[in-house]
């Protein structure tokens, strides 16, 4: 690490801890040539893969985009925020696990769906019923019914 005060190359760690609920270090370092003490904070560099979308054009991941797409779903629906900021963690680290530089789009909208699902059913219907481009009521119909189905399993399970 350069020194910033005589930019010279030799610095020497003096103390190290973890800040930021441990995703940061903070390090007090001091310069071997000046003697000056300064912090510098080290956090790891976490890429999200890039977008396919279905056309086949490439875009950057947007997280305001996937924010706004949930909430869109969950207007007026009785899920807090902190629920939402959970779910948008989620879907990131799975995309980030695959460990791919693009991933498609429809691999997004999946991780979407699924969190929804377990959030607010109605809020699924709703992304569902854009994301599946439903085009009848037959196939409302169907969603609803599969809805209903597994969460009749899930009632007999417990």
């Amino acid at each position: 690490m350069h020194c910033p005060f005589c930019n010279a190359i030799d610095t020497k760690v003096i103390d190290s801890r973890l800040v930021a609920e441990g995703n940061q270090v903070r390090r007090r370092r001091e310069c071997l040539t000046c003697n000056e003490r300064f912090t510098t904070y080290e956090a790891a560099e976490l890429v999200m893969p890039r977008i396919i979308k279905q056309n086949g054009e490439r875009e950057p991941f947007d997280e305001e985009k996937l924010h706004s797409g949930l909430l869109k779903a969950l207007e007026k629906r009785p899920v807090s925020i902190e629920k939402v900021d959970e779910a948008i963690s989620r879907i990131k680290n799975k995309l980030r696990s695959t460990g791919e530089r693009e991933i498609q789009s429809r691999s997004v909208g999946e991780e979407v769906m699924r969190e929804l699902r377990s959030l607010d059913e109605v809020a699924y219907v709703r992304f569902a019923s854009v994301y599946k481009s439903f085009k009848s009521l037959d196939e409302f119909t169907r969603e609803i019914d599969e809805l209903t189905r597994e969460s009749d399993a899930r009632g007999k399970q417990s």
